[in-house]
């Protein structure tokens, strides 16, 4: 089964030379025992756009959808076999990260 691993940040600060050797660790031991799918680190809540076509016309609003102290930085698609081993390899991606994480298994 494959979930998405949300990077939560509090903060404007990116990871750190530390944080980033220990999140390349993991992602080599993701890869290294079948679990990696993707993963990426997003720029900053004031680059996002978003686009709401739902009425008439397209409206376009600069910023992110939700004002909040914390907001998503990255994010992993992992491969487990189940809820369980998802969580065990989440709590060691936040370890190595050092922020909270957010596990949700992708819809079937």
């Amino acid at each position: 089964m494959q979930y998405l691993v949300s990077v939560i940040a509090d903060g404007a600060d990116r990871a750190t030379p530390e944080e980033m050797a220990a999140i390349d660790a993991f992602n080599d031991r993701l890869m290294a025992e079948g679990h990696w799918v993707f993963a990426a680190g997003l720029e900053s809540p004031s680059s996002a756009t978003v686009i709401d076509n739902r009425g008439e016309e397209a409206l376009v609003t600069d910023g992110p959808f939700l004002e909040s102290k914390e907001y998503l930085i990255g994010f992993w698609v992992m491969e487990a076999a189940d809820l369980d081993v998802m969580l065990k390899l989440a709590a060691e991606g936040s370890k190595a990260c050092n922020r909270k994480l957010e596990v949700r298994p992708f819809a079937r």
